[in-house]
């Protein structure tokens, strides 16, 4: 009887085990293939979208001119590349250079990316730097539209997210 017994809990055991088996194993492989896609899987890119409004008044400092503008900015952060497209009207006579600028609102910088050729429309790209992609993401970076008559720039816009 005792043998009986425990061959019937010994039966009872594999039978249970047998039908864990498939579970267990579809389990393992499901988990196996997901740590596979995960790390498989390259980060996604962002791209942030940039826009200046060009105004006499945000020039450092303000001139007098009738020119506005506007630029927008597409910038992809895998590969580093700013896009850009934009237009001015009304300047007080031909733009003689257009620039993005490192510098914060109120503040004048130096030229960190030409923009050429500097008549509307205007349109190009470039790949930035890390320190560059930094400061434009951070808010500072403007657009600059310079002129005989402004040679320090006629209308300017800060770069914004």
């Amino acid at each position: 009887m005792w043998g009986l017994s425990l061959w019937l809990i010994t039966a009872q055991f594999q039978k249970e085990a047998i039908m864990r088996l498939p579970v267990l194993r579809y389990s393992l492989t499901a988990l196996a293939f997901a740590s596979v896609i995960a790390l498989a899987t390259p980060s996604i890119a962002a791209m942030v979208n940039l826009k200046a409004d060009l105004k006499a008044s945000s020039e450092v400092p303000a001139t007098d001119s009738k020119g506005a503008g506007s630029l927008t900015a597409t910038y992809d952060d895998a590969s580093k590349k700013l896009t850009w497209k934009g237009s001015y009207k009304d300047l007080s006579g031909p733009a003689t250079a257009a620039h993005f600028h490192t510098g914060e609102a109120g503040k004048n910088g130096g030229v960190a990316i030409p923009i050429a050729p500097a008549t509307s429309p205007l349109e190009g790209s470039a790949t930035l730097t890390p320190e560059q992609a930094a400061d434009m993401l951070a808010g500072k970076w403007y657009v600059n539209v310079h002129t005989s008559a402004n040679k320090g720039g006629e209308i300017r816009g800060q770069l914004t997210k």
